[in-house]
């Protein structure tokens, strides 16, 4: 970046126009603040604005200097990336920044680590409000706090905002109504922030629904308790968009609110229940992993959950969530050791071929032969003789009331042809 100053008596902002005339800024005077860079996705330049707080150009704008900096982009015809961060601009500064900065054509902002409280985020509502290009918004490590960012989400609620991070900004609350959300959000980071239960209750909003664009959910390092894991399990068990949930690091969650989440994405209790888990979530962590990216020998509801979104990934590419829960159904409910660790886990105390229709035992024994071995095969066989007696002896009471029906009949028929007889004579 160049200093400011370095062109005496010349005006970087100054484009040689009218300040009442929509122009597009082009001239080398504007140009001297931006970077060029050229998406994949389109013929057109984006500019890039970016600074640092070290950045001496940035050190010394004057207050009208950043209006006109804001103003200018928002003339400008092509398409704006801005990055301010570490101190490059602050509360004071971003009500000048963003006074004329209405229209525009942004479409990415990077503003970490800049000190921005709820007055900024104030100052920014109007040009969040028109930023109709914008698809990524990046406060992260500011002092947001609940206000701020209860603000910031309303701003865009008619944005086609996609990625919203705002992780380490003081958030405790989250206020979230149905009419009130961006309607293209896909990646929320709220990592490290002091989510609680109340904050919970907002976020289920988000999640609840058929319209929930949500993919992606970072609430890692927060502190999130059980009661606030299962209002978040509650809303997610109609949920059909989010891959990828992130708890990890929350340590008022205890191995009750795991088992939760575990039985989220694999419920062990029935057949039924297994087939109605959620089959969308492709990650889903409330343990911190080692560096490697492994996990204790301990952590035994961790590794049960990875198995099973394991699973939801095998079959996301294809959107078949009901062959996923098929699958589930073959590897840990027909799997006795599986079905074994999982049952002791949630509490379930039944046989599974208790709740099986002794008419459907052939379909599951056969299921259990062709993905297991003889020594699987014998325990379902075992678990299950009762139901195969149960078919037997159902079978033979049935042949036997149909031989008595039979010569009932048959004795009735005898009768009526004898009386038919006498009555012929």
């Amino acid at each position: 970046m160049m200093d400011l100053h370095s062109d005496a008596g010349s005006d970087p902002f100054d484009d040689g126009s009218d300040p009442g005339s929509e122009v597009s800024i082009s001239t080398s005077s504007f140009n001297r603040f931006f970077q060029y860079e050229y998406p994949f996705d389109s013929d057109t330049d984006t500019r890039v604005l970016k600074g640092t707080g070290r950045d001496g150009w940035l050190r010394n704008l004057t207050d009208e200097e950043w209006e006109k900096l804001g103003r200018n982009i928002a003339r400008n015809q092509s398409r704006v990336e801005i990055r301010l961060y570490n101190g490059a601009i602050n509360d004071h500064k971003m009500s000048f920044f963003c006074r004329d900065l209405t229209r525009n054509r942004t479409t990415k902002i990077n503003l970490f680590d800049n000190g921005l409280s709820v007055v900024g985020v104030r100052s920014m509502v109007p040009f969040l409000q028109h930023a109709n290009n914008l698809t990524d918004l990046n406060l992260d490590n500011n002092n947001l706090e609940s206000e701020g960012f209860n603000v910031l989400f309303r701003a865009l609620r008619n944005s086609p905002i996609e990625t919203l991070s705002c992780n380490d900004c003081g958030i405790e609350s989250i206020e979230i109504e149905n009419v009130y959300f961006p309607k293209h959000l896909v990646h929320l980071g709220l990592c490290g922030n002091n989510i609680e239960t109340d904050g919970c209750r907002g976020l289920a909003n988000l999640l609840q629904g058929g319209d929930s664009t949500l993919e992606l959910l970072d609430l890692s390092h927060n502190f999130i308790d059980n009661e606030g894991v299962e209002i978040l399990v509650e809303a997610l068990q109609s949920n059909i968009s989010l891959k990828t949930f992130d708890l990890g690091g929350n340590n008022g969650i205890s191995n009750q609110g795991r088992i939760m989440l575990l039985k989220l994405v694999n419920d062990i209790s029935s057949i039924s229940a297994t087939l109605h888990s959620n089959h969308t979530l492709t990650f889903l962590d409330v343990e911190d992993m080692n560096p490697d990216g492994s996990l204790d020998a301990d952590d035994e509801i961790q590794r049960h959950i990875y198995e099973a979104t394991e699973i939801n990934s095998t079959y996301e590419g294809v959107s078949n969530p009901e062959a996923a829960g098929r699958k589930k159904v073959i590897e840990t409910q027909l799997n006795s050791e599986k079905r074994a660790a999982l049952a002791n886990l949630q509490g379930v105390n039944h046989s599974l071929y208790s709740e099986i229709n002794p008419l459907h035992l052939p379909e599951v024994l056969y299921l259990v032969g062709r993905y297991y071995d003889q020594r699987e095969l014998y325990i379902a066989l075992k678990s299950s003789i009762a139901g195969v007696i149960s078919i037997v002896n159902r079978k033979q009471c049935l042949q036997h009331q149909r031989a008595y029906l039979r010569a009932k009949l048959e004795a009735v028929e005898a009768e009526i042809s004898a009386i038919e007889a006498a009555e012929g004579h």
